[in-house]
């Protein structure tokens, strides 16, 4: 997921996936009778998707089970559990996808059978027959990039919040039928299609089925090719949309040729982008050989917004390598179940943010100066948070299941996103690699040292404490300071030992307030029309006296408010007393509140004035000058 843009998302199929050990389990072929006569014919799993009646936003699904009876231990207990996953990979936090299924039903041998819900997100078929079909309904009406969507105009899923499965049967393959509404034309998706027959796909588990969004309507398809390897972009927009398809797919290229660099083997046959143009914000969901990004329908109508939306494109295709290959071990196989709970999603989503930018360097969609803006703004981001010194980002990882997704308006006081903090310390360690190796080797090396070793020779995750010594094997130097004060520590960081090395130097460049600083915000709250606390920061003015979030402001210094309170107290100094008069809960109270100085700080990064000719020359391996 794109911290940026809303937030800020296994082994292959033969033609569209590539190798995913570490996501998925080994492909199965089908056993031939020719093989062993004697053999019981494999299980075999069909489902069965439709829309008939797409504006009431219900997809109809219908799952088949065949020779189960023996695998799924039904000739044994006289009964099958199927289950709905409550989550989807990717985005961090438990869904509850069953919510949405409606009209559950189950038949075996053409007859129907008893079927009951027996948990949360599970039913039970009372069948041992080893051919058992189940039907139901999934209604599907958000649409995000982590969950379902069906309209008059056209249909999305992820096979997390359609698809049951059973425990048994997730590496066993599948096949998916799809009948789009009638005049719909495409599908666009990153699962094998399977010949001659139209709409119909297989995978080779249910892992990659989850891993594989489908867009169904009349979406507009681009193609180009990058790296070899051939690349489809499926555009949908609920609204005109201006742009140039040749443009589009050049630096589509541009992007997806940077990325691949960086690792320097592409481990797919194929790729797939879904992209959804809305009236509302934007984020990505990242696959195994696809993505789906969400955009505004505006992000080719000006430079400041195309360089963004290739920013996310940037982010979600790294991960295709970052998470999706290059992964802690805790992110895969997948426990659709429950949480699965790691230190370093700072480094799967964080350092993918770093590469983001890194990567639109390389590929000249920034200039470098562009760039050194960007890192500054990340670090004064999260140097102004006060849960930066609240909440490790290792912490902020492992809580991301209760936090990050569940923010409040204590967040910025307590918490640290992983995103913006991780990007700032891909970047450290980036620089940190470049000057322990004397300007030898980057954050890359480390990218491939990771990929080779775990993801291809030994096909799994990596441990944090193998993590950390891959990364000093490729500084060639001991990383203490990086992680003890910077994963697993809070607090500021000492800036000037990474970017001295490059010639760089960081310096704060807000400017001095006059005014007294309250470190509250305000919104007019539309059923009273009046100012409303909507955050307090944690040591400011307003929280040491003793102003809370959802008090009304009624008075400032005896005097009605009747405009936004930044207004209202401008021109006090720090150390002013300001009383305000608010509502708290029916009850109107006055509080006295003494203002101080403004704490912000705004980073900047420029040239050293006396940098010398080795900080110049590791300046221009790090930002890739010529």
């Amino acid at each position: 997921m794109n911290r940026r843009l809303s937030v800020l998302f296994l082994l292959c199929t033969l033609i569209t996936l590539c190798t995913g050990p570490a996501q998925a389990a080994p492909f199965r072929p089908a056993h031939r009778s020719g093989d062993d006569p004697a053999a019981p014919a494999p299980a075999r799993i069909t489902y069965a998707l439709s829309m008939p009646q797409p504006q009431t936003h219900y997809f109809e699904v219908e799952m088949r089970l065949q020779n189960a009876a023996a695998a799924t231990n039904a000739r044994k207990n006289g009964y099958v559990d199927l289950k709905m996953p409550v989550w989807t990979p990717g985005s961090y936090l438990i869904r509850e996808y069953a919510k949405n299924v409606e009209g559950f039903t189950a038949s075996a041998g053409g007859q129907p059978v008893r079927s009951e819900k027996i948990r949360k997100n599970a039913w039970r078929v009372y069948s041992n027959a080893d051919d058992i079909t189940v039907r139901y309904r999934v209604y599907a009406y958000e649409f995000s990039v982590r969950n379902s969507f069906l309209d008059d105009t056209h249909g999305y899923l992820n096979g997390a919040t359609m698809f049951l499965y059973h425990d048994a049967l997730k590496n066993q393959p599948l096949t998916l039928q799809i009948t789009p509404y009638k005049d719909w034309k495409k599908v666009s998706t990153a699962l094998k299609p399977v010949a001659n027959a139209p709409f119909t796909y297989e995978a080779p588990d249910f892992d990659i089925l989850v891993d594989s969004p489908i867009e169904i309507g009349n979406q507009q398809t681009l193609t180009f090719t990058a790296s070899n390897i051939p690349h489809t972009v499926a555009m949908y927009s609920n609204g005109p949309l201006e742009y140039s398809p040749n443009r589009l797919t050049a630096d589509y290229k541009r992007v997806c040729e940077a990325a691949a660099s960086v690792v320097g083997e592409h481990p797919c046959t194929d790729y797939t982008f879904i992209v959804h143009h809305t009236n509302q914000g934007g984020g990505g969901l990242e696959h195994l050989n696809s993505t789906t990004l969400q955009t505004n329908r505006v992000a080719y109508a000006s430079e400041a917004n195309y360089k963004g939306f290739l920013t996310l494109v940037a982010h979600e295709y790294f991960h295709l390598w970052n998470v999706k290959r290059i992964r802690p071990v805790a992110l895969g196989p997948f426990d659709y179940e429950n949480e699965n709970y790691t230190h370093m999603l700072w480094l799967s989503e964080g350092c993918t943010s770093f590469y983001e930018d890194y990567i639109l360097r390389r590929a000249g969609f920034h200039t470098p100066e562009e760039y050194l803006r960007i890192v500054a703004n990340d670090i004064t981001g999260i140097e102004n948070q006060p849960g930066n010194n609240v909440q490790s980002v290792a912490e902020s990882s492992w809580d991301a299941w209760i936090k990050y997704y569940r923010p409040n308006e204590n967040s910025a006081n307590s918490t640290v996103s992983y995103y913006s903090k991780g990007s700032v310390l891909g970047t450290l360690l980036n620089l940190a690699i470049l000057s322990g190796s004397n300007g030898e080797r980057n954050m890359d090396d480390l990218m491939r040292l990771l990929y080779n070793e775990y993801y291809k020779k030994q096909k799994r995750g990596f441990t944090d404490e193998e993590f950390r010594r891959a990364a000093e094997q490729v500084a060639g130097t001991s990383l203490n300071d990086f992680f003890d004060k910077g994963v697993n520590g809070t607090g500021p960081l000492d800036y000037s030992r990474y970017f001295e090395p490059v010639g760089v130097r960081l310096v704060n460049v807000a400017a001095k307030q006059q005014d007294g600083f309250l470190g509250a915000s305000a919104g007019m709250n539309p059923s009273t029309g009046r100012q409303t606390i909507t955050s307090v920061r944690r040591g400011g003015a307003a929280d040491l006296g003793g102003l809370n979030v959802g008090d009304e402001v009624l008075a400032v210094d005896s005097v009605r408010l009747t405009d936004e309170l930044p207004k209202a107290i401008a021109g006090r100094k720090a150390g002013d007393m300001v009383q305000l008069i608010v509502n708290r809960g029916g009850q109107v109270r006055p509080l006295m509140i003494k203002l101080i100085d403004n704490p912000l700080l705004s980073y900047r990064l420029e040239a050293m004035p006396n940098a010398s000719e080795k900080q110049k020359a590791m300046y221009a391996k790090w930002l890739f000058v010529k």
